[in-house]
């Protein structure tokens, strides 16, 4: 019964958030039902200090990436940069080369810090205009923008500034660039089989006689000429928050150490922080408000006349996909406390492996909950110290726990209840009987990357 009350938590928060409705609301719900199946008496402690606590802590933590990476990738768009990025691509890679250059774009834009929802927005257009001149049928766009902006870039190479890559940096004191050669070569594996996979699914409809159709909705008007800016300088505050990052993250380590007693005239005691557990955090926020204010100098006139509108949108935005990480982060706290969760992990344990243990149980609830952040927020916050334990016990290094925690976390969360998924095919005007199994083979793809890793690690020793 107790292993019953924490899966039946997991399936009716899966249930709600695959109907459309709101996880900030439900979680909660979700998670104190099952403790009022396990001790009524329980359920207000276990909300405020639990559920809360988790979920206050999680923001604390993670807000302000949320919130710099939406206005960094709000601006990026409204100062017509990201135009000039998909353009500079077209251009060096030419036309025929459709599938391949929205690919390329998409990862641009990712790794460079914009938010994979604002990639959506800015790519889907161009996609569109460019299979419709190469006679691409239009239900193969939204696999193709998955590949470029949900995949790779996202989790698997290192230095990423996406959340996915961040969260994993508190648990095992990590940063960013965490195992750069295994990230490296499962990002060439997603992005080479990713391709071939589009590439085939183009040639089996040109086969066919299937042009791009007609009748679609929301197809967006023809692209206009405008004058845009060099593409040299439209890619500087992308290259400015790689390498911001990685240079804050060395110096932050050195320069506080592994903590930082704060001291200030009216503190009657000392605060004491953990840096270590904070420093990968604090470089990422450090180098997306170096890029904000980068696209402030550069593109000052036309981010100007928007900013108050664009701004608005990227709050709001941001406060959305926090309050959800964070909701299910405290669902996941809660459930870890419960006698059930208990024979889940046992269950788990008895795979002997601690990287595919690990994978399994991220990209698991990652599928559940339809969230790559939310399924390892609450895997980690419940396991983390499993994992670490036996790691240490078969010598694996934290680096590889990372990556292979990041990389699997955007696995199978892109389930179709995904948020990011149903918003991909709402802007492209499609539904998931026309194009989802596209972005599931690319998930299947992504799934596939992590034990070619996990593989790689142990037949190499590479980090």
């Amino acid at each position: 019964m107790d292993f019953l009350i924490a899966l039946g938590a997991l399936c009716f928060l899966m249930l709600v958030a695959y109907r459309g409705f709101s996880v900030i609301l439900f979680a909660p719900v979700a998670a104190m039902g099952a403790v009022l199946l396990t001790d009524p008496a329980a359920v207000p402690a276990a909300f405020s200090g639990v559920f809360m606590e988790r979920m206050v802590g999680f923001v604390k933590d993670y807000f302000p990436v949320f919130l710099l990476g939406a206005v960094f990738g709000k601006m990026i768009e409204i100062s017509g940069f990201s135009k000039s990025i998909v353009s500079a691509v077209i251009g060096m890679l030419g036309e025929r080369q459709a599938m391949l250059s929205i690919v390329l774009v998409g990862a641009i834009l990712t790794y460079g810090g914009v938010s994979l929802f604002v990639v959506v927005f800015a790519v889907y257009p161009f996609a569109a205009e460019m299979f419709r001149q190469s006679h691409i049928p239009k239900r193969l766009i939204p696999g193709t923008i998955a590949l470029g902006a949900f995949s790779f870039t996202m989790d698997s190479l290192p230095g990423t500034p996406q959340i996915q890559n961040i969260i994993p940096t508190t648990y095992f004191k990590t940063t960013a660039f965490a195992a750069p050669a295994l990230g490296v070569i499962g990002a060439v594996f997603i992005l080479i089989a990713g391709v071939t996979y589009l590439e085939w699914q183009r040639r089996r409809a040109m086969a066919a006689g299937e042009g791009y159709g007609e009748g679609h909705a929301n197809e967006p008007p023809p692209m206009e000429h405008e004058k845009l800016a060099p593409a040299w300088v439209a890619i500087l505050p992308l290259v400015l928050v790689f390498v911001l990052n990685k240079l804050f993250t060395a110096m932050i380590k050195d320069g506080y150490g592994a903590s930082y007693d704060l001291k200030l005239p009216a503190m009657a005691t000392p605060l004491h922080v953990a840096v270590d557990k904070l420093a990968a955090v604090w470089s990422v926020e450090g180098a997306l408000l170096a890029g904000v204010i980068a696209v402030l100098v550069l593109a000052w006139r036309p981010v100007s006349k928007r900013f108050a509108e664009g701004g608005k949108a990227a709050v709001a935005g941001a406060l959305l996909a926090s309050i959800n990480t964070a909701s299910e982060y405290g669902f996941g706290a809660v459930i870890a406390t419960l006698p059930g969760f208990i024979v889940i992990r046992d269950a788990l344990g008895v795979i002997p492996n601690p990287l595919v243990r690990e994978a399994v149980t991220v990209t698991s609830l990652a599928g559940i909950t339809g969230s790559a952040s939310g399924g390892m927020s609450i895997a980690l916050a419940a396991m983390s110290k499993d994992f670490i334990e036996a790691a240490n016990a078969h010598g694996v290094p934290m680096d590889v726990l990372h990556r292979v925690a990041a990389m699997a976390s955007g696995g199978m969360d892109t389930l179709p209840h995904n948020g990011a998924v149903i918003t991909l095919l709402m802007v492209c005007g499609l539904t998931h009987k026309q194009s989802y199994k596209d972005i599931f083979a690319v998930t299947v793809i992504k799934t596939t990357a992590v034990f070619v890793v996990i593989a790689t690690d142990y037949l190499t020793g590479w980090v």
